[in-house]
């Protein structure tokens, strides 16, 4: 998983800001002023990032992919971690992290979502 090209993907998705939580270590992703993505560590510091996924699909993830575990210092229902040595594609990676995207931006307000749409 390269983890730059993660990051600049991160910053395509229309209305993403990006800043740097220094307690946790972190980079995280936001839309709309919600969080989306989170790129950091687990408790040993091993870098991981954390996407929210809908629930059984979140589910069947961890089931299927051994580098995928519920989201780490989050909501487990709500949240995976992946490892970033997982052998996990980017392909698939980017598919998970705009899921991740759409799920946030779909709970925003009209107004909110139309001020991001129209930029």
């Amino acid at each position: 998983m390269d983890k730059v090209r993660l990051q600049l993907f991160c910053h395509t998705l229309p209305g993403t800001t990006h800043d740097y939580q220094v307690d946790w270590q972190a980079d995280r992703y936001h839309v709309g002023g919600k969080m989306f993505a989170m790129m950091g560590g687990d408790s040993q510091r091993k870098p991981i990032i954390t996407l929210k996924c809908e629930p059984t699909r979140a589910e069947e993830l961890r089931e299927t992919y051994q580098g995928i575990i519920p989201g780490h210092y989050m909501n487990k229902t709500h949240w995976n971690s992946i490892y970033f040595d997982s052998n996990l594609s980017n392909d698939l990676l980017e598919n998970l992290i705009l899921h991740s995207y759409n799920l946030v931006f779909q709970k925003l307000t009209k107004k909110v979502q139309n001020q991001i749409i129209s930029k």
